[in-house]
């Protein structure tokens, strides 16, 4: 499938977990594509990589010049990077409310802001924003990281609304828990690895953890032409989570 042919295409926080599976896939459908992230070293070709820090404004700015002057354009912006937070809301202090929010949120409106102008030159701009299903189910221990990504869910469908002139379709995924390196090291840190990791797995009503390719294809799909008529939207890759309520004798 070559959906992606002639199409670029720049992804935050591209150098692991759902963003470079994000990255990897739209290259195997044809898209040139640029990464971004804050350690780019394990980054190879065919994928381009430039450094940034989403919550440097300058560090963007010059980071999205550069990826788009590689590129030759950009029709196609993952805004990924992103950080968790695990505790209720006498956890964590004022500094790393403003952190979170500054990686998640103001980060990803850094990033869109930069490749705005490129966008708008685009016959098949789409921008796609990575949120969680956190934005609209209550989880145990994630206030915090639940605030955020209800922040990215609304952000999306203002962007959606005010970008529709310019032909700029915005969605967003909603995962559930992703097998992630940020999973692995919550995990590696739990008294009980294992115990822990079939609790979240069994928060699903799949009863797995979602795989970091399965929410790439999730974002290949809404950034697709293929998926002209789709704005202003979220997909959920949650194994059910927020939509099904398994009974006794399912899993």
């Amino acid at each position: 499938m070559n959906d992606f042919a002639g199409l670029k295409a720049l992804v935050t926080g591209g150098a692991s977990g759902i963003g470079r599976a994000t990255a990897e896939l739209l290259a195997e459908r044809g898209a040139a594509v640029a990464v971004l992230d804050l350690d780019c070293s394990t980054v190879a070709a065919p994928l381009l990589a430039h450094r940034a820090d989403v919550t440097d404004d300058t560090s963007v700015r010059t980071a999205v010049a550069a990826a788009v002057a590689a590129l030759g354009g950009l029709d196609v912006l993952v805004n990924n990077a992103g950080i968790g937070a695990q505790g209720t809301v006498e956890d964590h202090d004022d500094d790393e409310w403003h952190r979170v929010y500054d990686v998640n949120v103001v980060g990803m409106v850094r990033t869109t802001r930069a490749c705005l102008p490129h966008l708008r030159a685009s016959g098949h701009a789409a921008i796609v924003n990575t949120c969680s299903v956190a934005a609209t189910a209550g989880l145990p221990r994630r206030a915090l990281y639940s605030a955020t990504k209800g922040a990215v869910l609304s952000l999306t469908l203002a962007l959606a609304a005010d970008h529709l002139p310019d032909g700029i379709r915005v969605t967003c995924v909603n995962p559930g828990t992703v097998d992630t390196p940020w999973v692995g090291r919550l995990l590696a840190a739990a008294d009980d690895p294992a115990a822990e990791r079939a609790a979240l797995a069994a928060r699903q009503p799949t009863g797995r953890l979602v795989t970091a390719a399965e929410v790439a294809g999730a974002v290949a799909y809404l950034a697709s032409p293929l998926s002209g008529a789709t704005t202003g939207t979220s997909l959920a890759v949650d194994g059910g989570m927020q939509g099904l309520r398994p009974g006794r004798g399912q899993r």
